[in-house]
């Protein structure tokens, strides 16, 4: 495993506030607008706020996975929700919060403060919420089937 990898991507204006977002990885595209809170935001799209929010918590669910997997935790489903806070802070609009409500259930063989102790771990190993000054926020519900 290296220390060091890099991610492209390449946006293309498409028109008004509008453009496309590709990588070379692959095929799929994401179409980006400008949110709709703002002069000549559009409706229905990913949004660059959404886009933040959606790499924090999609690292969290690859960060969990591995976590659960090096710790032999087993697991029957996971989901979570996600919410980004935007606010003026000093004047600049700015996310100031995610909170991220993971849905994690177990096997009744599995103790529920394990998962949470592995959520937690998993909010640390996170490389994307760890590389912003986002506050983030772990709001775990653990069920047992």
């Amino acid at each position: 495993m290296n220390d060091t990898y890099f991610y492209e991507v390449s946006l293309l204006w498409d028109f008004e506030t509008k453009g496309t977002l590709r990588s070379q990885v692959t095929a799929d595209t994401i179409e980006v607008v400008t949110p709709v809170e703002f002069p000549k935001g559009m409706k229905g799209k990913w949004t660059p706020e959404h886009l933040f929010v959606a790499a924090v918590s999609s690292c969290f669910l690859s960060a969990f996975l591995l976590v659960a997997d090096n710790s032999k935790f087993l697991f029957t489903s996971f989901e979570s929700s996600a919410t980004g806070k935007v606010e003026k802070l000093d004047g600049k609009l700015c996310v100031t919060e995610i909170i991220l409500k993971p849905t994690l259930v177990i096997p009744s063989t599995q103790k529920e403060d394990k998962a949470i102790r592995i959520l937690e771990m998993s909010e640390k190993a996170c490389a994307i919420a760890r590389s912003i000054k986002t506050k983030v926020i772990l709001e775990p519900i653990i069920l047992l089937n």
